[in-house]
């Protein structure tokens, strides 16, 4: 009993879901969804985040493209979001370097993370990248 107490406590408490659950978008496409969240305090703050970032060789690199914040949120809450995707960067994986999108969602204080992640390209399939 006193594990599952515990476990209880560092349960994650954001939760982000895209409108029927899609995860693979075009460029200029729209994302939608409902991001929520549930804590034993209110938290200060709450935002959600469209982002994409490289991994791999070398430096990784971050970019936010846009940003909803929820100021003076409840301890329990809901709220609709909507992103315009930009045109490039497309999603890709390759050798040496991907390129990876997600919705990202922080509560302070404490800095409880949740992310969501997603694919843009042409095809809405991430880019394989194949040495010639």
């Amino acid at each position: 009993m006193r594990n599952a107490l515990r476990l209880e406590k560092y349960m994650n408490n954001l939760k982000i879901e895209t409108t029927d659950n899609k995860i693979e978008y075009l460029p200029s496409e729209r994302v939608r969804g409902t991001c929520s969240w549930s804590f034993d305090t209110t938290p200060k703050g709450i935002e959600l985040r469209l982002f994409w970032y490289t991994s791999g060789k070398g430096t990784t690199d971050v970019n936010t493209v846009e940003v909803l914040s929820v100021n003076e949120p409840l301890k329990e809450g809901k709220r609709d979001f909507s992103f315009t995707l930009p045109a490039i960067p497309w999603s890709f994986s390759g050798k040496l370097i991907s390129l990876m999108w997600a919705l990202e969602m922080i509560a302070e204080p404490g800095g409880e993370t949740e992310r969501f992640d997603i694919t843009v390209s042409p095809s809405g399939k991430k880019i394989l990248l194949e040495r010639t």
